[in-house]
C-alpha cells in the first residue's frame, strides 16, 4: 500500500480571492505582519500499489486528468509506504 499525498495550489500568476479573503481575515484578527496567502487543496490518496514506480505514474496521471487544472494550478506528490492496517488488514471478527 502506498500513500500519495497531493498538494494542488493556483499558479503565482492567477488571482487568488479566498487567500485575499483568509488575508483580511487574519489581519482583521491582528495578525497584520501576514503579507500574503495562497489557498489549494491538500489530497490523501492511498493506492494498492506495490510498485513505486508504477504507483507515482498513477498519481501523476490522477493529478493531470483530475486533480488539477494545469493552466491555472500547480501541483505538487509526495509518495510514502503506507503502514498496513492493525491487524494485517483482515477485519477481525467475532
Amino acid at each position: 500500500m502506498r500513500r500519495a499525498e497531493v498538494v494542488v495550489t493556483l499558479k503565482p500568476v492567477v488571482n487568488d480571492p479566498e487567500g485575499l479573503t483568509i488575508r483580511g481575515g487574519l489581519h482583521a484578527l491582528g495578525f497584520d505582519r501576514v503579507a500574503d496567502v495562497r489557498s489549494g487543496k491538500f489530497l490523501v490518496l492511498t493506492l494498492d500499489e506495490p510498485d513505486e514506480a508504477r504507483a507515482r505514474e498513477q498519481v501523476e496521471a490522477m493529478a493531470r486528468q483530475l486533480l488539477a487544472n494545469e493552466v491555472i494550478e500547480d501541483y505538487r506528490i509526495t509518495l510514502l509506504e503506507s503502514p498496513s492496517p492493525a491487524g494485517g488488514g483482515h477485519g477481525g471478527g467475532i
